[in-house]
Parts: C-alpha cells; structure tokens; sequence
C-alpha cells in the first residue's frame, strides 16, 4: 500500500471534524455577548451616583423628609406649649435654639416646621407637572386650535405677579391648612411647565420611531403615552425639580406677608414673620428658622441641578 507523498495534506476524518467543531465551540463560547446599550434613564442613574453635589443634597432631603414624617425622632416637645415668662430667652439646657416671643421652643417649632414647607413644596409640585405636562403635551401633539389658546392661555398668567396675586387671592382665604397655598400655586405654576411639555413634545412627534408607530397604524394614545411621554419627560422632571425649591420659598415668603398660612400652622415663614421686630433683641428667634428655610431651598435647588446634568447629554 503505498504511503502518502511527503507534504501531502492527511484527509480530515471524523475525529479531526469534532476537535474543529469543538475548537470554534470553546472559541464561540469564550466570546462575550456584546453589551447592551444603556437608556437615558440608566445612564442618568450611573452619573447621579458620581455627582457628589447629588449625594449631599439628596442626604439633606432624606432627613427633611425624615422628620417632617417623624419629628418626634429629634423633637419630642410641642410646638404650640409657649411659656410666656420665657420669651425671647436664648439657649437653655433642653433647648438650644431659645425661646421666640410667645415663649415657645424655637427648636421644636423650627424641626416641625419642616412637614408644612415639604408638604407645601411637593404637593404644588406634582400638581403643577400633572397639569402642565397634560396641557402642554396635549397642545404639542395635536397641535392647531388647541395649541393656538393653550398659548394665549400661558400669556396671561405669566403675566400676573405671583407675589401680588398671592396677596390677592389668599387674602379672601381664611384657612390654617396648606391646601389654598398649593391650589394657588398650582394655579399660577402650571404655565411653565406646559410650555416645556409643549415643546419636548413637538420635537419628539418628529422623530423617526414615531413616525414609524404612525405608519404602522398606532393610536395616538399609544404614540402619546408608549413612545412620545417617556423621551419628553426629562426636561419637565428637571424643571419641576428645581421648581420645588421655588415653592418651598413663595410659601414662605407669602406667610410671611400674612396671605399664607395662618396661625395656628407651624410653618417657617410664620416664625420669620413674628421673629423680625425682634432681630436685635433676639436675632436667634429668626436665624433659625431663617436659616432651615435656606437650606432647604438650596437643596432642592441643587438636587435640580444635578439631575439636569445627568439628563442632559449635552453638557457631558
């Protein structure tokens, strides 16, 4: 029988065949699958988590929110118990941030003081960015009539004093609850957000993966709510954010000027109201309260700041 030439290629048989196969097997396996690309709100997620600016002014709302669920966690007195053989004492033993002028705890009034403005500013909130983003992406996506009043609508409001039209609408409320201060700047706050929601929405109508929804014979409560809302959400997130901020300190100011809440609500800008004849006197009735009041508007204010950032690819 004679044997194969030198340098003659030996014919695979099948054990040659099943080393092959499993040779590409090991190799397909090895291979890793690829990664799947993140969305938006992963992406936002990833780069909030290294945003320090985020990390601390999410840590200073979480123990607002703490105490204004649980004040007792750090105040066990009552904000309404006044001693009046006590007003305007600074700090004592068992309290530390004094009396204000009816001889009641600054430190208890001032911790309790927290649920009222957390309240007053989430509240108003949500009402103003439900309502805002229904009117404005209603507006934006049909477009015509609806588009042309709902403008003429926000005209007139952005018109109107906030201020001077608290100081008008509130005064004919007599009310202690927080309730007419969050209608009224529902009221006068939505006009904004609609005007954001009207235009994310009209530019993302536009988009290729909508109008391929349309061509497909999608409804327009399918395309509204499964493919336009969640890529026109970001910038009203990042507006209604800041905005919290914002209402936090118009409630505060009108209480203040005696249109807000009324006594006996413990809130904030009622103790800065009362504490200010006494600045010179006292000036610790006022700073406190004065100052948790700015901490917190700056919180929220950065908290705003940071979820823009990480919602806004272009500022990366």
């Amino acid at each position: 029988m004679p044997e194969p030439e030198e340098g003659a290629v030996a014919p695979t048989g099948a054990g040659g065949a099943s080393d092959l196969a499993m040779s590409e097997g090991e190799t397909l396996s090895s291979t890793e699958p690829a990664q799947k690309p993140r969305s938006l709100w992963s992406d936002a997620w990833r780069e909030l988590r290294r945003n320090p600016v985020f990390i601390v002014s999410g840590l200073i709302i979480v123990f607002l929110v703490l105490i204004a669920i649980w004040p007792s966690l750090i105040a066990t007195g009552n904000p309404l118990r006044c001693d009046l053989a006590k007003a305007q004492e600074g700090s004592q033993p068992g309290h530390p941030f004094g009396f204000n002028g009816q001889g009641c705890d600054v430190y208890t009034r001032t911790v309790h003081g927290a649920r009222t403005s957390v309240v007053v500013g989430v509240c108003a909130t949500l009402g103003v960015a439900l309502l805002g983003s229904v009117l404005g992406g209603l507006a934006g996506f049909f477009g015509g009539a609806w588009d042309a009043i709902l403008s003429r609508t926000t005209d007139v409001f952005f018109g109107i004093p906030v201020v001077l039209g608290g100081l008008v609408l509130l005064s004919v409320v007599h009310s202690s609850t927080v309730w007419p201060v969050v209608g009224f700047m529902v009221l006068l706050g939505w006009p904004q957000i609609s005007r954001i929601a009207r235009g994310s929405v009209i530019t993302a109508k536009h988009n290729d993966y909508v109008q391929a929804a349309r061509a497909l014979g999608a409804s327009n409560a399918r395309m509204l709510l499964r493919h336009i809302a969640p890529n026109a959400v970001a910038p009203v997130i990042v507006v209604a954010t800041i905005a919290l901020g914002t209402y936090i300190a118009l409630e505060a100011t009108l209480s203040y000027l005696g249109a807000g809440l009324k006594p006996p609500t413990v809130s904030w800008g009622i103790d800065i109201s009362s504490a200010s004849p006494y600045i010179r006197n006292a000036p610790h009735m006022l700073l406190w309260p004065a100052g948790a009041l700015a901490v917190t508007v700056l919180a929220f204010i950065m908290l705003g700041d940071a979820v823009r950032d990480a919602l806004d690819p272009k500022l990366r």
